[in-house]
């Protein structure tokens, strides 16, 4: 932690003038205002040093300890002065820009060569004569006539004057779209000392917009570093856009494949692809990947960057992951054309400053490392049925204990192109080292005023707020997760940050300010498309919670479990009247092993990237529910020898049992004394409100589930998979609609699709991939089954 002498948090960095200046006030801006004058300004003194290497994957690089300077603080790109030039004056400043951008520097990148290194890839060769586009043996002229299509990718250069000048133009229209650019100076110096080792340094960062294709290659160009080639997963048709693009090392598409995973299934394209990586990690050049946290797409080139370590190719890698985070994430499309460029461009004219954007660049850590030391272990990943199917249909007391495979972020069509596909044990190693990636790239997000405000109205005030609680909130929640070690994307006063947001998110709220009344009430909008706005804005805070989320949902699901068991329960009522306010008291004592069971059971279920692979699931159920204990919902006591534990492990097909502390099977070993830990819900007013606000963050990802398992039967199986995908979305929203409850269903309805539990199958026919419902959930009873397990952890 670095002690900040300010009496906020980075108050010169955040909500700039510009944007303050330029955006229209709110209807009701000026009470809003007013009422917040009664808050303290001071949002915190403390800012968390993020970006650090894994200390259990890899303590080596960590203890490098590269940049140790952590008081360096942000600079905004945007803000290009005469003071970064050679020159002063008046004409200076009018062309400080220009003058600032040629002087930067700029790494060479040489092409001679690469592309006759690339056609004599034994890989190369092997996929054309498997395909026989070229016969065995052929001349150098039949090689290039049939990678023909794949020739400008090889060509893919940087040139000093083009980069120059695309850099200039995106500084310019960056300013029309943004109000800062804020870039954490912290871990730069381990970047540029890595560079000067000789390290091969691959940015990766977690897929938002197309705007992060250009950030991260202008944040190394300003910096005076070299300038990655970049994996651009967009289609651009255009052909001098294409050449332009080429010339500043974005790597694109083929014209022929409309998508990134229609790319990938074309063996000889996956051929070329690795052995222009190896050819560019020879030439020392950086590389930048994208990679989705939905579906893992991305995640194909880590795993190429992986085989060539291996094979001896590359002796080794430097990861460096990389967290961008929006106020509001521009909106981009796959395909790009030269007509849509333009009426972008057309669009900077009238738009004005919204929002900021704020990079971490973490510290680099070592492939080499992480794959050679052991300390990641891949060896015990189960498939989920083998986890959970047993709980689900056998109603088993207990849990399979091991980790989650999900092979789907790795398809084993991702390896056609090998000599020899890898093993399982290394193909698990390589979706580790993505899984890793996602994490440690999300965890270097800051939360936005946005994301905070949004997750306020939606899991806290789904009903509406008053702006001085909003504002009481406001403060709590941004200690909150500075405690947790995460960063805040702005600072100064809270008026400033509570207004800011709002006129940020104005167009999916509504602000009603009665004339008596000197409180505006803030409620989000009833729509779909606002809630899915909010929802997505507000997952960094989720990431932020999750170990609370995952304990509070297992406490809910024994809640519920006791109250059906007839187990004791009190209202305690201290208003007399119709409307009766109280705070809920549980005359139970809840044991811990079921709690951490029902964690665990919990944490098979979420979507790849909110635990790091290195840690085991039994022990991220074990930290969320010691997590519950120092957020103050649930306390620790011993239990008296004569007390009985409310413990459903011992409960089989057959009514509520109890167990005593001295039942000899409590213990793991009959040597050793019964472990008698157990917990309560602690009773202040505040601590259900804080339980109910942890389970709604996990709510949209299990009421998806739980809607996607009932409506299996409403589908003519067996569906092409981008058929079954597109009757989910139109599932999920006409539920939504529905039921009311416009939760984040759409976000995960990928995940629902590519990791069930076992309850769908590939059917690989002559037109693709098909998907249908596995016998065993073709019966109703098991759906129900499965639907009731979901279904616990829901609060209601």
């Amino acid at each position: 932690m670095e002690q900040e002498k300010n009496d906020g948090i980075n108050k010169d960095t955040v909500l700039p003038l510009p944007i303050q200046q330029n955006r229209p006030a709110l209807s009701c801006g000026l009470k809003i205002r007013k009422m917040m004058k009664t808050v303290p300004p001071c949002l915190g003194k403390i800012r968390p040093v993020v970006g650090q290497c894994c200390h259990q994957c890899t303590p080596d690089s960590l203890s490098k300890k590269l940049g140790q300077n952590y008081s360096l603080g942000f600079h905004n790109l945007l803000s290009v002065n005469e003071t970064q030039t050679r020159y002063r004056g008046w004409l200076v400043r009018r062309v400080c820009c220009a003058l600032f951008v040629s002087g930067c520097k700029v790494y060479g990148s040489p092409v001679s060569g690469r592309l006759e290194r690339v056609c004599q890839s034994h890989r190369v060769k092997k996929a054309l004569t498997a395909e026989h586009k070229a016969p065995e043996g052929g001349d150098g002229h039949g090689q290039l006539d049939c990678l023909s299509p794949f020739l400008p990718l090889i060509n893919t250069c940087i040139s000093s004057g083009v980069l120059r000048f695309v850099c200039w133009a995106m500084l310019k229209m960056f300013a029309s779209v943004f109000g800062s650019i804020q870039v954490n100076l912290n871990h730069l110096s381990a970047l540029h000392r890595a560079s000067q080792e000789g390290s091969l340094l691959v940015y990766v960062y977690v897929r938002q917009s197309a705007v992060d294709c250009a950030l991260i290659p202008l944040v190394l160009f300003y910096h005076s570093l070299r300038v990655p080639y970049t994996v651009c997963p967009l289609q651009i048709k255009n052909a001098s856009l294409r050449s332009i693009l080429q010339k500043v090392g974005v790597v694109l598409l083929p014209p022929s494949a409309p998508t990134e995973e229609d790319a990938e299934m074309d063996t000889l394209y996956q051929s070329v692809m690795t052995a222009l990586v190896r050819e560019l990690l020879h030439e020392g050049q950086a590389i930048s990947i994208g990679v989705s946290e939905r579906s893992g797409l991305g995640g194909q080139w880590l795993a190429r960057i992986r085989q060539l370590i291996k094979e001896g190719s590359v002796p080794d890698v430097s990861l460096v992951p990389v967290g961008i985070s929006y106020d509001c994430v521009p909106k981009t499309y796959i395909q790009v054309g030269l007509r849509s460029i333009f009426q972008w461009l057309w669009c900077l004219f009238c738009w004005r400053p919204e929002g900021s954007v704020r990079i971490h660049l973490a510290q680099p850590f070592s492939v080499k490392e992480m794959c050679e030391s052991g300390r990641c272990r891949v060896d015990e990943w189960l498939p989920l049925q083998d986890l959970l199917l047993p709980v689900i249909l056998n109603n088993r007391a207990g849990s399979a204990f091991g980790q989650r495979r999900v092979s789907w972020l790795l398809p084993s069509s991702y390896y056609a192109s090998e000599l020899q596909e890898p093993s399982r044990s290394e193909r698990n190693l390589s979706i580790a080292i993505i899984l890793h990636l996602i994490f440690s790239a999300t965890s270097c997000m800051a939360v936005m005023p946005t994301s905070l405000m949004s997750s306020l109205l939606l899991y806290k005030h789904r009903k509406g707020v008053s702006t001085s609680v909003l504002c009481r909130d406001v403060a709590w929640l941004t200690e909150e997760l500075l405690f947790r070690n995460k960063d805040v994307g702005f600072g100064g006063s809270l008026t400033e940050v509570v207004h800011y947001s709002l006129s940020l998110l104005a167009p999916h709220l509504i602000i009603a300010a009665a004339p008596s009344k000197k409180d505006p009430l803030i409620v989000p909008c009833p729509s779909l498309a606002a809630t899915l706005h909010l929802s997505y804005m507000a997952k960094t805070v989720t990431h932020a919670f999750i170990s609370e989320a995952v304990g509070a949902c297992a406490v809910s699901a024994m809640l519920c479990e006791v109250a059906h068991s007839g187990v004791s329960s009190s209202v305690r009522s201290d208003v007399e009247g119709v409307e009766v306010k109280g705070d809920t008291e549980f005359d139970v004592v809840l044991c811990q092993s079921e709690l951490t069971a029902r964690a665990l059971q919990l944490c098979h279920l979420l979507p790849p990237g909110f635990m790091p692979p290195c840690q085991s699931s039994q022990s991220f159920a074990l930290d969320a529910i010691d997590s519950l204990v120092r957020c103050g919902i649930l306390i620790q006591e011993e239990v008296p020898r004569d007390v009985p534990i409310c413990d459903f492990w011992k409960k089989q097909e057959g009514p509520l049992t109890w167990t005593t502390s001295d039942d000899p099977y409590h213990s793991d070993s009959d040597c050793e004394e019964p472990d008698l830990c157990s917990y309560k819900i602690r009773q202040p007013s505040h601590c259900p409100e804080m339980l109910f606000f942890l389970c709604r963050m996990l709510a949209g990802h299990l009421r998806a589930l739980c809607w996607t398992t009932m409506g299996l039967d409403l589908f003519e199986m067996p569906l092409a998979e981008a058929e079954f995908v597109a009757q989910i979305h139109s599932h999920l929203c006409d539920t939504a609609n529905k039921k009311k409850q416009h939760y984040d269903v759409l976000r995960f309805s990928f995940y629902v699709e590519k990791a069930p539990l076992n309850v769908l199958l590939e059917e690989w026919q002559k037109g693709g991939v098909f998907l249908a419902v596995s016998p065993l959930f073709q019966l109703s009873e098991n759906r129900q089954k499965l639907h009731r397990f979901i279904s616990q952890y829901l609060y209601n």
